[in-house]
């Protein structure tokens, strides 16, 4: 089940992906990840 809810998660978050600047863009607001959010991604 959590495969699942992480593949349809991973294709919501890719839509609000701006690779230019490294962030997420909702609208006119954008949001970075954290250090220790990236650290966790490692």
């Amino acid at each position: 089940m959590k495969e699942i809810w992480d593949k349809y998660l991973f294709r919501a978050l890719a839509q609000f992906w701006n690779p230019a600047y490294s962030c997420f863009t909702f609208g006119k607001v954008d949001l970075v990840p954290t250090v220790e959010e990236y650290t966790t991604l490692l």
